[in-house]
């Protein structure tokens, strides 16, 4: 941990800054995330929310600004950062040609993890999903569903204490979405982070506990619900109408 950093808080992100040829994807954005929080990211298309977690994760790098995982710079410290997290893409590549026990050993043992470990937790994972019936089937035969969940274990596998997923619930029918945010749910009671973006307001509206509004690559509200609902003038509105009033007044 390096010295003088706040260690409450799971995810700083300081005055990051990138372009994409004359686009500005994201400009100077500062926000900071703490232990034991569900956070979820919300925007408009386009809005940066994307180009924001691949920097936090180190997929990509900042032309300015630094992001820390629990004190560690992913710039500076990247294996330290790293080794902290999961980050769970919109569209997680996955390999179809392995069963699910494979899959979650083979990653663990990407990590560093040891073998018996990994065999232990990856068979919980499964459990946990709803996925011990499938652990022989080949990923390639598994629906759309099935593999988020696996994606999901995967990123679990290495125990990490911040989570990081883009649009986790999209294309997935009642029961798994409902699987998978108890999970989220039990990670955040375990004091870990999850910071998610999600399309579906009403997701982000039940289960986080901050909410932060970005719009043309800037943070322009965050706060509890109640808390962007003063900010929008919108008492007892609904997420939606509270998003759709600040991101229309930015713009």
């Amino acid at each position: 941990m390096e010295s003088g950093l706040e260690t409450r808080f799971a995810i700083s992100l300081n005055g990051l800054d990138k372009r994409f040829g004359s686009t500005h994807a994201v400009r100077d954005l500062s926000l900071n995330i703490r232990q034991g929080e569900l956070y979820a990211l919300l925007g408009p298309n386009a809005a940066g929310k994307t180009t924001t977690l691949r920097m936090t994760v180190g997929i990509l790098t900042p032309d300015r600004g630094d992001a820390l995982i629990l004190g560690h710079s992913v710039k500076d410290r990247p294996q330290q950062a790293k080794q902290e997290l999961a980050y769970l893409p919109d569209e997680p590549m996955l390999y179809g040609k392995l069963r699910p026990l494979e899959y979650l050993e083979f990653v663990a043992g990407l990590w560093g993890t040891p073998p018996e470990d990994a065999a232990v937790y990856a068979g919980e994972l499964l459990q946990w999903l709803n996925l011990s019936q499938t652990r022989y089937h080949r990923i390639e035969t598994f629906s759309r569903g099935m593999k988020q969940k696996l994606a999901l274990a995967g990123a679990l596998i290495h125990r990490p204490k911040v989570m990081i997923l883009d649009e986790p619930l999209t294309g997935l029918d009642a029961a798994a979405a409902k699987e998978v945010k108890d999970l989220l749910v039990d990670f955040v009671r375990q004091g870990k982070t999850v910071v998610l973006t999600t399309h579906i307001m009403e997701i982000a509206e039940r289960l986080a506990e901050r909410i932060g509004i970005i719009s043309n690559g800037q943070i322009i509200a965050e706060g509890t619900l109640d808390e962007l609902r003063g900010r929008s003038g919108e008492q007892g509105g609904t997420l939606e109408d509270v998003f759709l009033d600040l991101v229309q007044e930015e713009a």
